[in-house]
C-alpha cells in the first residue's frame, strides 16, 4: 500500500494556532505531512524565510501528529510542481470563512488543470481559530496587543523580539534625522 503524502502549503508570516490545528487534523489522515513555507517575498514577510521555517519547526516539535511523519520544508516554485517533487498526491488547504471559499475553490480548479493527480482537500478551521490570521496577529501585536491566545509562546516571543528591533530601527532612523 502505498503511503497518503500531502502538502501543506502557506506562507506562515507567522505560524498561527489556526496552522497548528490544520496541521494536526491534516495528520491524522496522512501518513506523510510535508508543510511548505513559501518564500513569497512579493507579500512582504515580516521574517525571513529561514526563521518562518525554524518556527513551523519548533511548534510542529511540539505536536502529537498519532505516527504521521511532518516535515517542514521552503519552496518557491508553482505550488504544484512542489507538490510532485515530494510525491504528494494531496494538497491540504484550510478554510477560515465563505470569504476563504472562493479564492480557494479557484486555485483548486487551476491545481486540478496543472495535474488532474493531485487532489486538494479543505479543511474548515475550527470554531475557536476561524477568524484568526497572520496579518491580524501581526497587526495586534505590532500595536501592542496580547496576541498569546493566537500563537504560540515561542512565535509570541519572535514577534515581540522583531517589533522591538522594529522600534529600534525607527528610533534610530529619526534620531539621525534630526542631527
Amino acid at each position: 500500500m502505498s503511503k497518503r503524502i500531502g502538502v501543506y502549503p502557506g506562507t506562515f508570516d507567522p505560524v498561527t494556532n489556526g496552522h497548528m490545528d490544520i496541521i494536526q487534523r491534516a495528520s491524522r489522515v496522512l501518513d506523510h505531512l510535508i508543510v511548505g513555507v513559501a518564500r513569497n517575498a512579493g507579500k512582504g514577510p515580516l521574517f525571513s524565510t529561514e526563521e518562518r521555517v525554524a518556527m513551523v519547526e519548533e511548534d510542529v516539535a511540539a505536536l502529537k501528529p498519532n505516527g504521521t511523519r511532518i516535515e517542514v520544508r521552503p519552496f518557491d516554485s508553482l505550488l504544484m510542481k512542489f507538490a510532485v517533487d515530494m510525491n504528494a498526491s494531496v494538497i491540504i488547504r484550510g478554510l477560515r470563512a465563505v470569504s476563504d471559499f472562493e479564492y480557494e475553490f479557484q486555485m483548486a480548479g487551476m491545481n486540478a488543470r496543472l495535474n488532474p493527480k493531485v487532489e486538494t482537500v479543505f479543511l474548515m478551521a475550527s470554531d475557536r481559530h476561524q477568524f484568526i490570521s497572520s496579518r491580524f496577529v501581526k497587526e495586534i501585536g505590532r500595536l501592542g496587543g496580547d496576541i498569546t491566545h493566537f500563537v504560540s509562546p515561542r512565535v509570541a516571543e519572535r514577534l515581540a523580539a522583531r517589533f522591538a528591533q522594529d522600534e529600534g530601527d525607527v528610533t534610530k532612523r529619526v534620531q539621525t534625522l534630526k542631527v
